[in-house]
């Protein structure tokens, strides 16, 4: 079976960079616990849980329904295979010409009247680098850059054992908040970064206080970033008044 080090498709977030240390914390864990990723992004945690522990229940939550990505793959592959064709004689890198990026658009009108295109994945081949859109009407808007992927994606086997779930974090929470043993992975949205990928689109700082609550008197892995201010301001409120500090 394939071994996941990123996931399959682009996702803002998808945590390839903290695989290593965050894999050296679970060796720690129970091989066969219940493992409940709240804010599943890409899955690329839940993936290397399970195979880590092959006996431990996994459970996903598809909130950003990462799954219709995965499924529209070979739609995916297709529409890129025709761009492709059409950069060929373009300099890698460089932005393309006023009159490709219209023959690339006619494309991809074509595949969006036809249903679903995987419009994070199709801005990872011809936007700038983390530049990501989720329209048509944003993606004409944008600089087109020959950054066409040369292969195809896929992601066989990547969901086999896991049990994928689409709800809200905290309903997840509350299901299996009382399993002994149960360990959460707890990842939202950066406070202060941008979200504009996820679903919901934008989150206010009470929204990140309230994931904190989950954090009591649990076992989890909570993830963050040098950007994101959240362990300082709880620092700060244990400090001024009887905040217990979950970090």
């Amino acid at each position: 079976m394939k071994n996941y080090t990123q996931a399959p498709l682009p996702f803002m977030g998808q945590k390839r960079k903290f695989l290593k240390p965050f894999k050296a914390q679970l060796s720690g864990c129970s091989p066969t616990a219940i493992y409940v990723d709240l804010f599943g992004g890409s899955g690329l945690l839940s993936r290397n849980v399970k195979d880590e522990y092959p006996g431990a229940t996994v459970i996903y939550n598809d909130y950003d329904n990462y799954r219709q990505r995965i499924d529209a793959i070979p739609k995916t592959n297709a529409l890129i295979a025709k761009i492709r064709y059409l950069v060929v004689d373009c300099p890698k890198d460089k932005v393309l010409p006023n009159e490709v990026k219209t023959s690339i658009l006619e494309v991809v009108k074509h595949y969006d009247a036809d249903g679903f295109v995987d419009y994070v994945t199709l801005s990872a081949n011809l936007l700038f680098s983390m530049n990501y859109v989720t329209s048509f009407a944003a993606l004409e808007k944008e600089t087109f850059y020959n950054v066409v992927r040369k292969s195809d994606y896929d992601a066989v086997n990547y969901l086999d054992g896991l049990e994928v779930v689409c709800m809200d974090y905290k309903t997840l929470f509350e299901k299996y908040k009382d399993v002994p043993g149960v360990v959460f992975l707890v990842d939202p949205p950066y406070l202060s970064t941008e979200v504009g990928t996820y679903k919901g689109n934008y989150w206010k700082l009470g929204d990140y206080l309230d994931v904190l609550t989950v954090l009591q008197n649990q076992n989890y892995f909570y993830f963050t970033s040098n950007k994101s201010h959240i362990v300082e301001l709880c620092n700060w409120m244990a400090t001024h008044s009887n905040y217990e500090n979950p970090f």
